[in-house]
């Protein structure tokens, strides 16, 4: 597991803020095709489809791909659709998490315990 320091955090959250923006923009996008696909899982014991299920997959591919390249980074991702990331970090002598979403400073401001969550948040 990846701890990061306040400092780390913002350094890499320059690189995860576009990322997480895609995804929420791609997630959006798969609401708007989730009826089509759903239809077409529907009856493909027919051998039913769906038109542009092509663009289904590869939506469903990017989200996947970015995913898992901030999961790589050692971020945790906690809400797709809003942005909402922790950054497993160090305080005192236990593991917390730095707290952040879309729509904040692009800065950390925020921690939380392991359990408690986001409703658990205060203030660095």
């Amino acid at each position: 597991m990846k701890l990061f320091s306040v400092a780390e955090a913002n350094d890499v959250l320059q690189e995860v803020i576009p990322k997480l923006e895609s995804i929420k923009d791609l997630y959006e996008r798969l609401d708007t095709l989730r009826p089509e696909a759903r239809a077409a899982a529907s009856s493909a014991n027919q051998g039913g489809g769906m038109v542009g299920g092509t663009t289904y997959v590869d939506t469903l591919y990017r989200v996947g791909k970015l995913t898992t390249e901030i999961h790589n980074l050692g971020i945790e991702i906690k809400d797709p659709t809003s942005g909402l990331i922790d950054f497993p970090s160090v305080r005192g002598e236990r593991i917390v998490y730095l707290c952040w979403r879309l729509g904040e400073e692009n800065v950390i401001r925020w921690w939380h315990e392991t359990e408690a969550g986001f409703a658990g948040r205060k203030l660095l």
